[in-house]
């Protein structure tokens, strides 16, 4: 396999790091999988709230709704 380096700032290093981290991924895993595994195109969908009627956005088809306690359990650390 062959060896590429490139210059980024401090901060990108940092962010690039993080995002590899946080997906359980080498940043030479997360590159390649961004810039070659691309997922397929997402239509936005719309579906009928049943509480009020409303249309809303449909959740993601690889992602669980999103609830009050979702947003509350994502908020709990947030100063």
């Amino acid at each position: 396999m062959t060896t590429i380096s490139f210059k980024i700032a401090d901060s990108e290093a940092r962010k690039l790091r993080q995002q590899a981290r946080k997906r359980g991924m080498t940043v030479s895993e997360l590159i390649r999988h961004t810039l070659f595994q691309p997922g397929p195109a997402q239509t936005i969908a719309l579906q009928r709230c049943p509480l009020t009627g409303a249309l809303i956005f449909a959740p993601a088809q690889e992602m669980e709704p999103l609830t009050s306690a979702t947003v509350k359990e994502m908020l709990a650390d947030f100063p």
